[in-house]
């Protein structure tokens, strides 16, 4: 991998010997539109650093991967560039108890999301910049101590091309050409910014009156790309910006610390969105070019008010290194459902959150690289790994399971006090433990043993028990774990008892009860009538996966869609998906249910996530041989709910996109076709752009939308966009020449940008096309070492992940993995978790596939 890491070790030494006092920082960003004669284009960025070291005479090093450097002095000393920079590091002998280091380097601009990404839109030609930098790429900008726990204000000073905007984290003026920024308060250095270019703006701003009669004024702004101005809804944007503000000043009593509070939609954008204090940088895919649904919407908001969150855990109150990135990240996601419910229109946000939040959960903490939620960081590369489904949504659902266990009252208030007293500073776990055991007079420790510091998730299954006359004589919670996982831990659960009343079902009987080791009895339930239907982690307060009696089960088989409750729903919906990954229920039976059920749901979102799943169980885990009928009836069964849709529904536009997905049948290739010309229409539904594209990708890797159709719909749709859904689609035809340019223009080229190495994969890999991309296993393990050690970490993650031969489902491929990995222990640490975590989910799809197949065998399970 370009550029040295850093260990944890390192860094805490560092972080022992120095004291950071400010940062000057001068780009010049005005190369960005030149003609260019180099290759890789630079600008100019010139640090100053001003640091104490407490041990005088010691030595240190800063943090720049650079193209060259020009000058460096260290307390008025020049010293030679090529005796004192290796390409990565600085290195700072004989320090002084006060230093002043400054570095004149030339950074390079970025094509891969990663430093100073530049974007030149096809649209227009006009240039766009922005930074992203976490965990550690602020170092490809500009000169520094690149770690968490060394804050410190930073004044930035930008000269660009003429006509441009720039923004940072502080409020800037244009004088003499040249945009200078006010000093933020202490920092760390992976959330300051810089976005330059023509940029369209819209402004707004907050106001907000504290008891004490003081007031407090954010100005608000928003800003993407010149050619996404006409989608642009900035006033949703602004809405849900000063809701979030609103509620967070309520529940935090710490006015928001950081001036302005500007947003920024920015083009070939690797993350959701990253929450740099003063200018949070978003994806450029959260403003909406067609219509559609409200869960879009929904999750555009959820992210701004994550971000938000962030403002208070994770830039006011940083941890002191990535082993507890959760005091941020997963604070963060709670904060963005629970602010989402208590402060928006997305009333049901925690419906959303158990469907398909939990799932990206509930999948990482069954992979073999599962860890603790503090986990065990050793370095950048782990680091970068380890913004997964355990530090977000895992984290998250603790943190639910702890709002039940002390009290949300003094929840908050442990969050009131952790910011009063860590403002600006840096923290690990027993800080936040300390003021939570204070407000809730609670054990934290042994909670914090058991959820935090442990890996696995527990299943939790309902044992009923009948006496003569059809009553509860005992209800009982059975928990168990993994054995690779062993852990029992406390789950205070609610258990909800249903039953099917005039054609419904719904919940007659409620207890919450706190589960703790392998049998808990729930007594309050003893006496209750039969139920058909036992949720044992109703109203979803714990992090578990639900299981089922077989009276429960056999009551969902048939009465699924029957179901009131949209939340109990969910859940179920939830835990049969865990069944069908878990090899317990035959894939063609959850494609079943979604055939017979998903077309009752309300739940937008909900609808939306059984259309992937159900997606994912034809791909991953349905026998070979059921493959292509279970294609067809899910095309059959989505044709028929477009058809059946309310006219210009969203759920008309949700079975739309997925009988796209599903399409295959020369007839329903022709509806496609028949469509995107308007020869056949669907009353309600409107082909716009994006639609357009989504029933062309199938069109394209079915052989029946060539080359030409496609240029012809890029001249069509000639903006950015429309060069990501072309370069997918092309990637996607069913030729194995195109297949091998697709291949060599990811893994043997760097031309292609970070948007562009997406698509192109995406394309690549169409599970229609498993005969085609069979010679590509062999290729793979044979380049994936070189990749990772030639490109960027980014780009090489998305070609390891996105090129691993999972549709090559076989032992086989298994065999082959394993001898990659066998072969390879010295391989380094982050590429072997990513093999290993594709292992584990092509050996999770072969044991699906084998009870799907024996299932269709009529075998028993």
């Amino acid at each position: 991998m370009p550029g040295e890491n850093l260990s944890r070790d390192e860094a805490r030494e560092r972080a022992a010997l120095l004291s950071v006092d400010g940062y000057d920082v001068s780009l010049d960003l005005r190369s960005a539109v030149d003609a260019g004669d180099g290759d890789p284009r630079t600008f100019r960025s010139v640090t100053t650093i001003r640091f104490r070291c407490n041990e005088p005479g010691a030595s240190s090093f800063a943090d720049l991967i650079a193209p060259s450097v020009t000058a460096v002095s260290l307390n008025g000393k020049d010293l030679d560039p090529s005796e004192v920079f290796d390409g990565s590091r600085v290195a700072l002998e004989d320090l002084a108890a006060e230093n002043e280091l400054t570095v004149d380097a030339q950074c390079a601009y970025s094509r891969t999301g990663e430093g100073m990404h530049r974007f030149v839109d096809p649209e227009d030609g006009e240039v766009y910049l922005y930074t992203q930098y976490e965990p550690a790429d602020s170092r490809r900008v500009f000169a520094g101590f690149e770690q968490p726990d060394l804050k410190a204000p930073f004044r930035f000073e930008v000269r660009a091309p003429e006509g441009w905007t720039v923004w940072s984290n502080g409020t800037g003026e244009l004088t003499d050409g040249v945009w200078r920024f006010a000093e933020t308060k202490p920092i760390s250095t992976y959330i300051t910014c810089v976005v330059a270019g023509p940029y369209h703006y819209v402004t707004d701003s907050y106001e907000r009156t504290f008891e004490d009669g003081s007031r407090l004024e954010i100005p608000l702004g928003a800003l993407c790309r010149k050619g996404l101005a006409p989608h642009f809804d900035a006033d949703d944007v602004f809405l849900v910006t000063k809701q979030g503000l609103d509620f967070f000043h309520d529940h935090f009593d710490y006015p928001y610390p950081f001036g302005k509070y500007d947003q920024a939609f920015v083009p070939e954008y690797n993350l959701g969105a990253m929450e740099n204090p003063g200018l949070v940088t978003f994806r450029e895919e959260f403003i909406f070019r067609g219509k559609v649904t409200q869960a879009s919407y929904e999750g555009r908001a959820n992210v701004v008010l994550h971000e938000m969150a962030h403002m208070w855990f994770g830039d006011l109150v940083t941890m002191e290194w990535w082993d507890d990135l959760w005091l941020k990240e997963s604070f963060a996601d709670f904060m963005g459902a629970f602010s989402l419910v208590g402060a928006t229109r997305f009333e049901n946000g925690w419906i959303t959150f158990a469907n398909r939040r939990k799932a990206w959960a509930y999948r990482a903490d069954q992979l073999p690289s599962t860890h603790p939620i503090t986990a065990d960081i050793r370095d950048l590369q782990d680091a970068k790994l380890n913004f997964d489904g355990i530090t977000y949504a895992k984290g998250a659902s603790v943190l639910k399971q702890l709002v039940a266990y002390v009290g949300q009252d003094a929840f908050l208030e442990g969050a009131r006090r952790y910011f009063k007293r860590n403002a600006y500073g840096n923290t690990r776990l027993g800080d936040l433990l300390s003021v939570l055991e204070e407000t809730s007079g609670r054990d934290m420790a042994t909670w914090a043993r058991a959820w935090l510091q442990t890996a696995g998730v527990n299943s939790l299954t309902p044992q009923v028990l009948l006496d003569t006359e059809g009553r509860i004589a005992e209800l009982a919670v059975l928990q168990e774990a993994a054995e690779s996982h062993p852990e029992l831990r406390p789950h205070r659960v609610a258990v909800g008892l249903y039953r099917r009343e005039d054609g419904r079902v719904v919940r007659y009987a409620r207890a919450e009860a706190d589960v703790d080791g392998p049998r808990t009895v729930v007594p309050e339930l003893a006496g209750a009538e039969a139920p058909e239907l036992v949720l044992v982690n109703d109203d979803d307060l714990t992090y578990c996966k639900i299981r089922f009696d077989e009276t429960s089960l056999e009551t969902l088989r048939g009465h699924l869609g029957d179901i009131t409750d949209p939340l109990a729903r969910a859940l179920c919906w939830s835990a049969l998906w865990n069944l069908t990954r878990d090899a317990l229920l035959p894939a063609r039976d959850f494609v079943d249910l979604v055939l017979r059920c998903a077309g009752r749901e309300s739940e937008i979102g909900v609808l939306q996530m059984l259309h992937a799943w159900a997606n994912s169980a034809l791909v991953n885990y349905v026998a070979a041989d059921w493959r292509e009928t279970g294609g067809r009836l899910l095309a059959q069964g989505a044709l028929r709910e477009l058809r059946e849709a309310a006219p210009g529904s969203e759920h008309q536009l949700a079975w739309a996109r997925f009988f796209a997905t599903t399409a295959s049948d020369p007839a329903d290739l022709r509806l496609l076709r028949d469509l995107l010309e308007s020869t056949e229409k669907i009353e309600g539904l409107e082909v716009d752009q994006e639609l357009r594209w989504a029933f062309l990708e199938p069109l394209a890797s079915h052989g029946v939308a060539d080359e030409a159709v496609l240029e012809a719909e890029l001249a069509r749709d000639d903006t950015a966009s429309g060069k990501r859904h072309q370069v997918r689609c092309l990637a996607a035809r069913p030729s194995a020449a195109v297949k091998a340019q697709a291949w060599a223009q990811v893994v043997e080229s760097d031309a292609l940008s970070n948007a562009l190495v997406e698509a192109t994969l995406a394309g690549f890999g169409r599970p229609s096309q498993r005969e085609l991309l069979a010679p590509y296993a062999e290729k793979y393990f044979a380049v994936i070492e070189r990749v990772w050690a030639e490109r960027s970490i980014q780009i090489a993650m998305h070609i390891v992940q996105g090129l691993f031969p999972s549709l090559q489902d076989s032992q086989a491929t298994l065999d082959a993995t394993d001898a990659w990995l066998t072969a390879h222990a010295d391989a380094p640490p982050a590429l072997r978790r990513l093999i290993l975590e594709s292992r584990d989910d092509l050996a999770r799809s072969l044991r699906g596939q084998a009870r799907d197949a024996a299932a269709g065998a009529g075998k028993p399970a």
